[in-house]
């Protein structure tokens, strides 16, 4: 899924990290010192990143053997991440290491009992350098199975600086403002915009931080658990609030049609491409990636991004998504696989990749001058910042019947919602029914 395999843009300093040498250029990075205590060992690590993510973790995977002597070994496995470890599992042939894209995976892995519990060292790693809401959702029944070593910020709104400034607008604060802005853009001559539509799960990103804003972080939890009915009078407040932007044709590119035949990466194109038809684009970090490596803007000057705006006198949301390390309990080299995700805990792993770019880190030891420029590392702050009000993406919590799958379950659902907005109560209703059926499963 797009939101996962997007990669953010690339960037360099010249900033001297810890570490000794740098990353620029594709050069390995030395971790520095070490034991060399694996020599001879190699740990085998599964994970969904390809091109230029599983380049740019290679260089922490590099990093960590200059360190240790240990090889390592990157699998990519695709989106389908349970299936592949699965199936290796069952061949005797399980990775040490895997990079777990979705906390309803992590879920079921240790369900399953695949999983080995964190060392004491890694353990004592993530309470002090993590917010405690990363601990939460890296522990099933207690015990904690997984560290978040990769995040994504999915509460900006990126939007043309040329588009606001010429229609005399400022970046939002509410989400009512939001909508004023939008209008005031739209009778400039854009759109206010761009709405991916064919990519149910950026109109699941929309629903999670209106409600976050909304219903507060003690209903989103209770909704993501399915603890809370989707007919709840919150769930409406939210869909009717989503549906007032949705139903309004000067604010979303093309109207409800053309939305939902616009995928993610086209609707960066209509904000930031050669013939812009939108001024803002809602969706995480990662929309940097595409508006600089696709269509060559220069982030903080001709992309830039503020956060999704408080609604109804909330908090502002902040929604996140993340890549979790676990260690497999039958893999042939566990051991080395453990102490790669002490690595991975460290501050000195997450610079790594936070230099060669396209990453945010959730470690508060971090430093944000290890990024490479300065909208990564506002990023980057917000999400540190945010600490435990953190909430990650709904439906990577759900079921994947529900939560996760291509015209079925909220994402259909929500695609029906932005064709036809006016009856929330009734998209609520067919909401439930369908969560209340992958929940059991």
């Amino acid at each position: 899924m797009m939101r996962r395999r997007t990669t953010l843009l690339t960037g360099c300093t010249a900033l001297a990290l810890a570490l000794g040498a740098t990353a620029c250029g594709g050069d390995p990075v030395s971790a520095g010192g070490g034991d060399k205590s694996l020599d001879g060992q190699t740990v085998t690590v599964a994970g969904v990143w390809s091109g230029a993510e599983q380049k740019n973790f290679q260089k922490v995977l590099d990093a960590f053997t200059e360190k240790t002597g240990a090889k390592t070994r990157f699998v990519s496995t695709g989106d389908n991440v349970s299936t592949v470890v699965g199936s290796k599992i069952e061949g005797g042939n399980a990775p040490d290491v895997v990079m777990v894209p979705q906390v309803g995976v992590l879920q079921q892995f240790a369900k399953k009992g695949w999983l080995k519990p964190l060392s004491g060292t890694a353990q004592q790693t993530i309470t002090a350098d993590y917010a405690p809401v990363w601990k939460k959702y890296g522990s099933v029944d207690g015990t904690l199975y997984g560290l978040y070593f990769k995040a994504a910020h999915k509460s900006t709104v990126w939007y043309s600086p040329e588009a606001l400034t010429q229609a005399g607008v400022q970046p939002p604060k509410t989400y009512d403002e939001l909508l004023k802005a939008g209008h005031t853009v739209s009778d400039s001559g854009l759109a206010a915009f761009s709405v991916a539509g064919q990519d149910g799960w950026t109109l699941t990103d929309w629903f999670e931080n209106v409600y976050l804003s909304q219903a507060g972080p003690e209903k989103y939890d209770a909704l993501a658990a399915h603890k809370l009915k989707w007919t709840d009078p919150t769930v409406v407040k939210a869909l009717t609030t989503l549906g007032k932007l949705f139903k309004d044709k000067q604010l979303v590119a093309g109207g409800q049609k053309q939305a939902l035949n616009t995928d993610f990466p086209g609707s960066v194109e209509k904000v930031f491409g050669p013939e812009p038809e939108a001024g803002m684009v809602y969706e995480g970090d990662f929309v940097a990636g595409v508006a600089h490596d696709q269509y060559g803007k220069a982030i903080g000057k001709d992309a830039d991004f503020f956060p999704f705006p408080a609604v109804d006198g909330g908090n502002a949301p902040v929604v996140s998504g993340g890549d979790a390390a676990v260690v497999l309990k039958d893999a042939k080299n566990a051991g080395a696989g453990m102490k790669l995700l002490e690595y991975l805990a460290t501050p000195e792993a997450a610079a790594v990749w936070a230099k060669a770019g396209g990453f945010l880190s959730p470690n508060k030891k971090l430093d944000l001058a290890s990024y490479g420029d300065d909208v990564t590392r506002a990023t980057a702050k917000s999400l540190v910042g945010a600490g435990d009000s953190v909430r990650f993406d709904m439906s990577d919590q759900a079921p994947a019947a529900f939560g996760g799958t291509k015209g079925a379950g909220e994402w259909k659902l929500l695609q029906d919602f932005l064709r036809d907005p006016s009856d929330p109560k009734g998209t609520a209703a067919k909401l439930e029914s369908a969560a209340a059926k992958a929940y059991q499963d």
